[in-house]
C-alpha cells in the first residue's frame, strides 16, 4: 500500500499513468470520499498521457487520523509535500466539495505549484442551512452506525433523480459504510469541524491567479449554485458551469458531463511540449 510519511502522518496515495509524464492532474477528495471515488474521471486523463495523483487527506479513510480540527492550509501543505516527493512540479487540481475548498487554499498559498484548478460543488463561505446540515452529520456520527450515518446524510447530497434511479446501489453503499472501521466516523467528525471552522475564504479568492473552472449541480441543496456563483465572481477570470438535474455529488451523478468539461478545461490550459 503506497503511503507517504510526512511530519508523523501517513497519507495514502495512488499514481496512475506514466510516472515520468510532464503534466500531472491531482484529484482532491470530497469529505466522505476516498481515492476510489474518482474511478469515473481519472482514466481519460491517463489515456491522454497525464500522470494522475490521488490521495486521502488526513482524517479520511486510508490516511492517518490525528486529533483535530485541522486546517485547509495544513491539507494544502501536505499535498504540496506529496507532490514534491513524487517530483510532479506544478499540477492541475480537480477537487470536489471539501477537496475543491482545499484546492482554493492550495492555489492561494502555493501558486507556484498550480497550473489550474477545477472546483466541483464547493463553497468559500457558510450560511445557516449548510452549517445545520454539517452539524446534523456530526450527530449521525455519534450514533456510531455507518449504515444509519449514510442513510441519514444521503438526501442532503444526492439529487432526487439519482436517488430514484439508484436505490439498490445506494442501499449497498449504506451497508458498505456500516462495515467501515469506527475510526472512519471519528475522522469524519474532525473533518466536519475543520470545514466549519476554516472554509470562509471569499475575501481571499482574488489571490487565485491560475485558470479556474467552477462547476455546480443545479439541484445541489447542500452547497447550492449561489455559492459557486460567489466563487466565480471573486476568482479572476473564472469560468462557471452548472450541471442540470444534478445534486451535490456530480462525480457520481454526471460523470460523463464532468469528464468532458474537466478534460476540455485542463487540456486548454496544458502547455504543449
Amino acid at each position: 500500500m503506497p503511503v507517504f510519511k510526512h511530519d508523523g502522518l501517513e497519507l495514502y496515495y495512488e499514481v496512475k499513468g506514466r510516472e515520468d509524464a510532464f503534466h500531472t492532474v491531482a484529484f482532491f477528495n470530497g469529505v466522505m470520499a476516498s481515492v476510489s471515488s474518482w474511478q469515473y474521471l481519472w482514466p481519460v486523463f491517463e489515456k491522454l498521457g497525464y500522470r494522475v495523483v490521488l490521495h486521502d487527506f488526513k482524517g479520511q479513510l486510508m490516511s492517518s487520523k490525528p486529533e483535530g480540527p485541522y486546517s485547509f492550509a495544513q491539507h494544502a501543505a501536505e499535498a504540496k509535500a506529496l507532490f514534491k516527493h513524487l517530483g510532479t512540479g506544478p499540477v492541475h487540481i480537480i477537487g470536489t466539495s471539501y477537496g475543491g475548498e482545499v484546492a482554493m487554499r492550495f492555489a492561494i498559498n502555493h501558486p507556484e505549484m498550480v497550473h489550474s484548478i477545477s472546483l466541483i460543488d464547493s463553497v468559500s463561505e457558510l450560511d445557516p442551512v449548510l452549517t445545520s446540515f454539517v452539524e446534523s452529520w456530526k450527530l449521525l456520527c455519534d450514533i456510531g452506525d455507518g449504515e444509519i450515518f449514510f442513510k441519514g446524510m444521503m438526501p442532503s447530497i444526492y439529487g432526487g433523480d439519482f436517488i430514484k434511479k439508484n436505490q439498490k446501489m445506494l442501499a449497498e453503499r449504506a451497508k458498505a459504510t456500516k462495515a467501515m472501521p469506527p475510526e472512519y466516523l471519528m475522522g469524519q467528525k474532525i473533518l466536519y469541524d475543520t470545514f466549519l471552522n476554516d472554509v470562509t475564504m471569499t475575501e481571499e479568492l482574488h489571490k487565485i491567479q491560475c485558470p479556474a473552472l467552477v462547476l455546480c449541480g443545479e439541484e445541489d441543496i447542500l452547497k447550492p449554485p449561489k455559492f459557486s456563483q460567489i466563487m466565480a465572481d471573486h476568482i479572476p477570470g473564472a469560468e462557471y458551469i452548472t450541471l442540470p438535474h444534478c445534486g451535490h455529488v456530480g462525480i457520481f451523478e454526471k460523470p460523463k458531463e464532468l469528464e468532458s468539461a474537466l478534460l476540455g478545461f485542463v487540456m486548454k490550459h496544458t502547455e504543449v511540449i
